[in-house]
């Protein structure tokens, strides 16, 4: 398919904008959103709402039922914290969440006859997952050659990640620029009963920091500000 681009969209502020990016360079969208029977799986509706915004040609919710492995606060129960950031590897890190989508990505792609990839892993404001690294990607796109028909016959996939070097400030300017409504995105790993941000995981601390130091207005509701 000429032109087109496949976005994992989370339904998140970085893939928001990682597809407006995407629209911006020119290519047609299409869509992945994985329902992975995530704690926080209004950020389904998220990625409606902005595939919808975006104009996309074609959005995808496959839903692949990650709570049979476990193994993180988000698929099994498991609290998230809510102490601020830490280092190190979060409980709130999904086993190989990236090397799955981005396989069920560059599946879509290939059957598609799309060969760009868009996916919005950063590696500076993030909690410190691996599958958000430079290395990770550029070995995932070496396998996506050498594992797939169109790679080895020497039409080669993209994978792209416009956001990998940005500050959460710098994203949140984007979105701006963009024209892109971020009130759209939802960030939150433990939404609070009345569906508000809990405002103290990882992700919202790491989103109310962007809109602080970017200098523009938050329209997020948070329960508790972090």
């Amino acid at each position: 398919m000429s032109n087109a681009a496949v976005v994992l969209l989370s339904g998140g502020l970085d893939s928001m904008v990682t597809a407006g990016l995407a629209r911006e360079a020119g290519y047609r969208l299409l869509a992945l959103t994985v329902d992975y029977n995530q704690r926080h799986r209004i950020e389904l509706d998220a990625a409606r709402r902005i595939a919808a915004a975006l104009g996309v040609e074609r959005h995808i919710v496959l839903p692949l039922d990650l709570t049979g492995f476990g193994g993180s606060a988000l698929t099994a129960d498991i609290a998230v914290p809510k102490d601020g950031v830490q280092p190190g590897i979060p409980v709130t890190y999904v086993p190989a969440r990236n090397t799955i989508f981005l396989s069920l990505c560059l599946g879509l792609t290939e059957a598609a006859g799309a060969r760009d990839l868009f996916i919005g892993v950063n590696a500076l404001d993030y909690s410190g997952y691996p599958d958000c690294r430079p290395d990770f990607v550029a070995a995932f796109e070496t396998m996506a050659n050498l594992a797939t028909k169109a790679g080895v016959e020497g039409d080669r996939f993209r994978v792209h990640t416009p956001l990998i070097a940005m500050t959460k400030a710098e994203i949140v300017r984007e979105a701006d620029r963009l024209g892109l409504d971020a009130g759209m995105s939802w960030s939150c790993y433990d939404p609070t009963p009345d569906l508000s941000h809990c405002g103290l995981c990882d992700s919202c601390r790491l989103r109310a920091l962007g809109f602080a130091e970017a200098g523009l207005p938050d329209p997020t509701d948070y329960a508790e500000r972090p």
